[in-house]
């Protein structure tokens, strides 16, 4: 695969060439691509339009976090990236928030919708190529101050598990990782992995908790520990979101 031209919001990897699938990126796919995102991104900016944002509980702990450190790893459950998303789009003046996407042919769409709205893109997978996204992950926060969104349950779950990457990452780079969930007063959940979609003129909620720093030397009993406590941090996070609401 070959990647258009970047813009200054894609980073690719090894992987810029070879796909999984072994699908080469075709001028009726990109073209069809170029007509999809932009459909895409007004679906979810339509979205973002139906709900009013209510409340943010812990901005200061984003504060906090971004006084201290040049870039941060912001973490949410899977189920909560529409409007933590949202939120975290809106401080890309004083932040360059990044996702990371698929280096497949298929992941292409992401990496145009995650573009146009304003994000960075790290090229990888969290199954297939965890190492080196983890690399590119540390090069992103430590070299070039973005700031990646880790989901720690990932879009395979097992859901709402604080899987080790955000943990690790932190470990490496010394960048905080700042808790998120957010919380709509009205709410379908898709079925296989429990996202959540608010109904259109739901209030939304979005909570912050303080930035957590990660010890340079952890050892096994010690990460799995610090997994437990993040599991219960995200938890707490979307208890505080939820009782924003009234």
């Amino acid at each position: 695969m070959t990647s258009e031209p970047d813009d200054g919001g894609l980073r690719n990897t090894l992987y810029r060439t070879v796909t999984r699938s072994g699908r080469s990126m075709t001028p009726a796919r990109r073209l069809l691509y170029r007509v999809a995102a932009p459909l895409g991104i007004g679906i979810i900016r339509a979205w973002w339009l139906a709900c009013r944002v209510v409340a943010v509980t812990g901005a200061e702990h984003l504060e906090q976090a971004l006084a201290s450190s040049p870039s941060l790893i912001p973490c949410f459950w899977h189920q909560h990236q529409l409007y933590c998303a949202k939120y975290l789009l809106e401080q890309r003046s004083r932040m360059k928030v990044a996702w990371l996407i698929s280096p497949s042919v298929d992941g292409e769409l992401g990496a145009m919708m995650v573009r146009r709205v304003g994000g960075h893109v790290i090229r990888g997978s969290s199954s297939h190529t965890g190492a080196r996204a983890l690399r590119d992950y540390y090069q992103a926060l430590v070299k070039e101050g973005i700031s990646p969104v880790i989901t720690p349950d990932g879009p395979r779950g097992p859901r709402f598990r604080f899987k080790p990457g955000a943990i690790l990452l932190a470990q490496m780079s010394g960048r905080p990782i700042l808790p998120m969930a957010y919380a709509a007063s009205r709410a379908w959940r898709i079925k296989w992995d429990r996202f959540v979609i608010p109904v259109p003129l739901s209030r939304i909620a979005i909570a912050i908790g303080p930035p957590r720093y990660v010890p340079r030397t952890l050892d096994a009993a010690a990460l799995e520990r610090l997994q437990g406590e993040m599991e219960q941090e995200l938890r707490r996070t979307y208890a505080l979101a939820r009782d924003a609401l009234g």
